[in-house]
C-alpha cells in the first residue's frame, strides 16, 4: 500500500503585520436618534459610544477589506508571491457564493492564494487567525492573510432600538507567518447554539423572497440584556481560562482587546479578570461603533498606532457574538 507524505511547517507563529480601513463617513448619535426615540446621553450611558464610523454607499465590504488588507500587506515586507492563504470573516458578503475572500485576493494580486470566507460575527477574526496559525504550523500555508470586514450599515434598520445604533462598518487585516517563538498562543473557542436567536436577523432571505411585500428586508436584531448578562459572565471565564491555558498572568499583559461590542461589557470584564493599570484598554467602540469581526483588528491597530511601545508585548482578544460563538488567544502585538 503506498505511504501518503504529509507537509511539516515551522513551531511558531505570531502576527507580522496589521492594516486597518474605516468607513469613511462619521455618523454622531445626534444623527440616528430621531427614528430610535432616544437621546445621545442615552447612547451614551448604555455603550459609551460618542459616533459610528459607515461607509458611503459606493463603497462595500469588499473594497474595506481590500484597504486594510493592502496596509497589512505592505508592511510585513512580504512579497506578494508568499502569501498564499486568505481567511476573510464576514457577514457582509453581498452574494451568498462566491466567497469575498477570492475576490479580494484577487483584487490584492494574491491569486493563487487558497481563499475562503467564514461566518463566525464577533467572534470570527479570532476564529480566523487560529486557523491562520493552524495552516502555518501544519505546512500548509507559508504566510495567510486574515481579515475582518464588515459593512453592517447594509442590515440596520434604523428605527431599531435594540442593535441599530451600534453597527458600523470597517476592516481590519493581519498577516500571520513563521516565528522563532510563540506569538499566537492556543485559541480557546466555541459555541452556545441553544442561544442561537439571541442574535438574528428578522427573516431569512427565502421568506422575504416569498412574501416581499409582506415581509421586510432582513436587518439583525438582539436580545440585548441576554447578550449582557452573557458576554460578561461566560466571557470573563473563557477570558480566565485563556490566560491559564496559555500560561500568563494578567500582569504580564500589554493590552486588553475585546470585541468592541459594549463599553461597559469592556470594563466590566476588565473588572473582573483584574486587570493591573499598567495593561492598556481598547476602547475603540467610542467613536467607531461595533464592527463585528472587524472590531479587534480595528481596535489593535488604533492601539498600536497610539501606542507604539505595546509592539512586542502580550494581548489579551477575546470575541463573542452571534450563533452564539466565542473565542479568545493571547497574541503578540505587531
Amino acid at each position: 500500500m503506498a505511504s501518503l507524505t504529509q507537509p511539516t511547517g515551522p513551531a511558531h507563529t505570531r502576527i507580522l503585520s496589521i492594516g486597518a480601513a474605516r468607513g469613511d463617513i462619521d455618523v454622531p448619535n445626534d444623527d440616528i436618534v430621531g427614528p430610535i426615540d432616544s437621546s445621545d446621553e442615552w447612547i451614551r450611558q448604555r455603550t459609551g459610544i460618542v459616533q459610528r464610523r459607515r461607509a458611503s454607499s459606493d463603497i462595500g465590504a469588499v473594497d474595506l477589506a481590500v484597504a486594510a488588507g493592502e496596509e497589512a500587506i505592505v508592511k510585513s515586507g512580504l512579497d506578494r508571491s508568499e502569501i498564499d492563504g486568505v481567511i476573510i470573516s464576514t457577514i457582509s458578503n453581498v452574494a451568498v457564493t462566491p466567497s469575498m475572500a477570492a475576490l479580494a485576493a484577487h483584487r490584492l494580486g494574491l491569486t493563487p492564494a487558497a481563499a475562503f470566507d467564514i461566518s463566525a460575527a464577533c467572534a470570527g477574526y479570532v476564529y480566523a487567525v487560529g486557523q491562520a496559525d493552524a495552516l502555518v504550523r501544519a505546512g500548509n500555508c507559508k504566510n495567510v492573510l486574515v481579515i475582518g470586514a464588515e459593512k453592517l450599515s447594509d442590515v440596520i434598520d434604523p428605527t431599531d432600538r435594540s442593535i441599530s445604533f451600534l453597527l458600523a462598518d470597517g476592516a481590519g487585516a493581519v498577516v500571520v507567518g513563521a516565528s522563532d517563538h510563540t506569538g499566537i498562543g492556543p485559541t480557546i473557542w466555541g459555541s452556545d447554539g441553544e442561544r442561537w436567536d439571541t442574535i438574528r436577523m428578522t427573516s431569512t432571505f427565502a421568506e422575504y423572497r416569498a412574501n416581499p411585500t409582506e415581509v421586510a428586508w432582513p436587518t439583525l436584531r438582539q436580545d440585548g440584556q441576554t447578550v449582557f448578562r452573557w458576554a460578561v459572565w461566560e466571557m470573563a471565564k473563557v477570558a480566565r481560562r485563556t490566560l491559564e491555558e496559555s500560561g500568563i498572568k494578567p500582569e504580564e499583559l500589554a493590552a486588553f482587546i475585546p470585541h468592541q461590542a459594549n463599553m461597559r461589557i469592556i470594563d466590566e470584564l476588565a473588572k473582573q479578570l483584574k486587570l493591573p493599570e499598567s495593561v492598556v484598554i481598547a476602547r475603540d467602540i467610542e467613536m467607531q461603533g461595533n464592527t463585528s469581526a472587524a472590531s479587534i483588528p480595528l481596535a489593535m491597530h488604533a492601539l498600536r498606532e497610539e501606542h507604539p511601545e505595546l509592539s512586542g508585548g502580550l494581548a489579551l482578544t477575546i470575541g463573542f457574538g452571534a450563533g452564539l460563538v466565542f473565542g479568545a488567544q493571547i497574541v503578540e502585538i505587531p
